[in-house]
């Protein structure tokens, strides 16, 4: 009986829409305007946001986190970063794939970016290889000094780790942000939402990677 009631109790505890945003906005970090943000050289963006749709191979599709393509182009828009880099790999192992940074760049050769302001980093699989093989793809551009790092809000803490591991000095940019304004409803307190339960699938599988990634020296 004890055991039921404690399920319960987290159950109805899991799937408050409240109590879901208020870790959510413990865990991801603040939104940056940019109108905020100082010019840089370059924007580095992690990828982990396309897929080529095998019964769809003439374009590119996009999943969760689409927004980081979105903002990096406003913020080259905006001037405030003169250059992109693309890190991601295909992220296959027993399979060949199109590498997620050339699906992004030509998401971005598409909306206008001059091909020459690209780069590409094609070999990473996660994001402590983002940040190693961006490292020596910047020693081939000493002419690259400072850097924006684009990625999900949820996603920022640990890629902000493993950037600075690395050496690399980066200027946090999130997006894609899940936490919502803060309301007062009674909806929120009172009904369960399925869609919590998710949030907290998300957001609990990004904080064991954190402590994964501390554990291996990742960050």
């Amino acid at each position: 009986m004890k055991v039921a009631k404690t399920g319960m109790v987290l159950l109805l505890f899991c799937s408050n829409p409240f109590f879901c945003n208020e870790a959510l906005r413990l865990w991801e970090p603040k939104p940056v305007p940019i109108r905020s943000l100082e010019v840089h050289d370059a924007a580095v963006l992690l990828s982990g946001v396309t897929y080529m749709h095998k019964e769809i191979p003439d374009r590119v599709s996009s999943m969760w986190g689409a927004e980081r393509i979105f903002h990096t182009i406003a913020l080259y828009r905006a001037g405030k970063v003169k250059q992109i880099i693309v890190s991601g790999g295909s992220g296959k192992v027993f399979a060949e794939a199109v590498p997620e940074s050339i699906q992004i760049k030509n998401i971005l050769l598409q909306a206008g970016i001059p091909g020459k302001d690209i780069l590409t980093e094609e070999h990473s699989r996660n994001t402590f290889e983002n940040a190693v093989f961006t490292k020596t793809l910047l020693q081939q551009h000493p002419q690259i000094k400072s850097l924006v790092l684009v990625t999900s809000a949820f996603h920022m803490p640990r890629a902000m780790g493993c950037f600075q591991k690395a050496g690399i000095p980066v200027t946090s940019f999130p997006t894609d942000f899940y936490f919502q304004p803060r309301n007062w409803d009674p909806d929120d307190w009172l009904i369960p939402n399925e869609r919590s339960l998710v949030r907290w699938q998300q957001l609990l599988h990004e904080m064991a990677g954190y402590l994964v990634y501390q554990f291996k020296g990742y960050q």
